[in-house]
């Protein structure tokens, strides 16, 4: 999911022509899946930690609070770095604040991991995996440009967040798992949006060569969420323990 991108057409002489150049836009790349690796690293140990040390997710359930506060500071540091640029682009309060996201988002999902079946938490990140890999080299071989669908992409999430509030009240299996199907297609489509903002002179939007930060955590969070509704189709079809 993307917020702050630039319009290439209105600013090509900074931006736009920066990226032109191949060698910063694959210094760029490379960054920004240099990040990533190291954020979707640590989180695969949190859940590997929690799936198979038995007193760590013990301790973790019978300690709820750190589940919560793990959940405030996670929304506190999104905060901080999707909408303030100082703190995103200021070496090293980046750094920091993204490090922070990144261990108290990997303890929330090696919390909600522990609840599952190993091997169906597995199959998660398995599916997770061959999915991310697939639209990555999707959105970058595909002539489609689909930073122009940002405004569909909106829209697809409020019908998404709208979908769920119905779920939640009328709770149908089968609703529960169009829902989830649902929400994995759209974050899909976020995942493309957010590759194709990285090709920079491919397509008419793009990011400033100083947002390895915010690109790195939109891309963290597409996967991180379709991990999670992956997960939840698996509990649909074959339940928890």
């Amino acid at each position: 999911m993307s917020m702050g991108y630039e319009n290439v057409d209105d600013d090509f002489n900074t931006a736009g022509f920066e990226f032109g150049e191949q060698s910063i836009r694959m210094g760029f790349i490379r960054k920004v899946y240099g990040i990533l690796m190291c954020q979707l690293a640590v989180t695969m140990i949190f859940i590997a930690l929690f799936l198979y040390v038995e007193p760590i997710a013990h301790y973790a359930q019978a300690n709820p609070w750190m589940f919560y506060l793990a959940i405030a500071i996670t929304f506190v540091t999104l905060i901080a770095l999707a909408c303030c640029t100082e703190v995103r682009r200021t070496f090293p309060m980046n750094m920091i604040f993204l490090g922070l996201f990144t261990l108290c988002e990997s303890y929330f999902l090696g919390t909600v991991a522990s609840t599952y079946k190993a091997e169906h938490v597995l199959m998660a990140v398995g599916i997770t995996a061959a999915v991310a890999l697939a639209l990555t080299i999707f959105a970058f071989q595909t002539k489609i440009d689909f930073t122009m669908c940002s405004g569909l992409l909106f829209v697809l999430l409020i019908v998404l967040i709208l979908f769920g509030l119905m779920c939640a009240i009328f709770r149908n299996h089968y609703a529960y798992i169009a829902y989830a199907s649902l929400g994995a297609l759209i974050f899909s489509f976020f995942m493309v949006f957010d590759t194709q903002l990285m090709l920079m002179a491919k397509h008419r939007y793009t990011v400033s060569p100083e947002e390895y930060i915010f690109v790195a955590l939109n891309l963290y969070i597409d996967i991180v969420t379709l991990f999670l509704i992956i997960l939840a189709i698996i509990r649909g079809t074959y339940g928890r323990h």
